[in-house]
């Protein structure tokens, strides 16, 4: 269980494209809710959540994301993460984002905050108290910003399986390039009903934390929203499954198959 939120995190945000639509695909208000299972166990929830917000004096869009283990599954490991990202309502570009998590006693409490003009990402690690600068790739996103600007972005209207797409992303304190595969349609059984949905794999690096690079799986609605509906994972020790487990404040009709 350890991670779960960051694992999230990666799999929820993997679409790109290049200009922003019209019609966004989301508003302020939109909430998530996730029930993670490790195994058997339903180990944990997470919650992602849109607000306005200011930030330099600028109107931003505020996107919180938590995750905690409940219940039985919190006896034997307790996770407390927190993550937050402040991003530009018309580009979707990020301009600070933050992770403060408590894993098992394994914690972090980092805030980045992005420079555009100096092309640099400012580091700043409240727990060790250090302070660095690193270059950023162009059109660069964090790990919750992506979700929501690519949502906005991604044309999934001539998508062909197989297709490839690649998102220059910055995370703790480095850029890497995060990749997946489109995989076809298909039809998903879920506590609200059937929902069309696109299959995707990312691509990860296989080792401590998955068990191969394959190791993804994820599903997201076939509609207006790109609403996360389910993922799955293979890790090293065990496998990881993610649904949705409520949601409010969508912009577009959430598109339900009726048998």
């Amino acid at each position: 269980m350890k991670r779960t939120l960051t694992i999230i995190c990666l799999l929820l945000f993997c679409f790109v494209g290049q200009a922003q639509k019209k019609d966004a695909a989301f508003e302020t208000g939109e909430w998530f809710k996730f029930r993670i299972h490790y195994g058997f166990i339903n180990a944990s929830y997470a919650t992602l959540e849109v607000k306005d917000d200011y930030l330099n004096g600028k109107s931003v869009y505020h996107v919180v994301g938590k995750g905690k283990t409940t219940g039985f599954a919190s006896i034997f490991f307790k996770v407390d993460d927190n993550y937050e990202s402040y991003f530009d309502k018309n580009t979707g570009k990020p301009y600070k984002f933050i992770r403060k998590i408590d894993e098992g006693g394994h914690t972090k409490d980092v805030e980045i905050d992005f420079n555009y003009k100096k092309e640099k990402a400012l580091v700043n690690n409240k727990k060790h108290k250090t302070k660095s600068e690193f270059d950023i790739e162009k059109n660069v996103q964090d790990m919750v910003s992506a979700f929501y600007y690519l949502r906005n972005n991604y044309d999934v209207s001539n998508i062909k399986e197989g297709d490839e797409v690649v998102l220059n992303m910055f995370f703790d304190k480095e850029n890497f390039k995060f990749k997946l595969k489109f995989l076809g349609r298909e039809t998903m059984r879920t506590k609200f009903g059937k929902v069309p949905c696109l299959k995707f794999r990312p691509y990860v690096q296989a080792g401590r934390v998955f068990k191969e690079s394959e190791s993804l799986t994820l599903w997201v609605s076939d509609d207006e929203n790109k609403v996360p509906i389910r993922i799955k994972a293979k890790l090293a020790v065990g496998s990881l499954k993610a649904d949705l487990d409520a949601f409010k404040g969508l912009k577009h009709p959430f598109k339900i198959v009726v048998d």
